[in-house]
């Protein structure tokens, strides 16, 4: 979509009627443009794969907990108690 558009604006500055320099300009500064667009959208696509890989682990961590206090369920007690106990000794 974003390069469709650029693509529209790059077609109208070469069918205006200005000056040669000025329509390098415009298109120098448009071919810019489009690099920073590309970069973006390099970016949020790496982005988007990070948060998917992040969120399985997640799920991943979540569930091998969940197996871990089923198969342990005093240890995960005396390690809440612990915790509990700490935390209202304010460490």
């Amino acid at each position: 979509m974003i390069e469709k558009m650029i693509a529209l604006i790059e077609a109208k500055i070469r069918a205006e009627t200005i000056s040669e320099a000025g329509k390098q300009e415009l298109l120098q500064l448009l071919a810019s443009l489009k690099s920073e667009v590309t970069g973006l959208e390099k970016s949020h696509a790496a982005t988007l794969e990070n948060q998917e890989a992040l969120k399985k682990s997640a799920d991943e961590l979540r569930s091998s907990l969940a197996g871990f206090e089923l198969s342990h369920p005093k240890l995960v007690a005396a390690v809440n108690s612990i915790s509990h106990t700490l935390s209202n000794f304010g460490v």
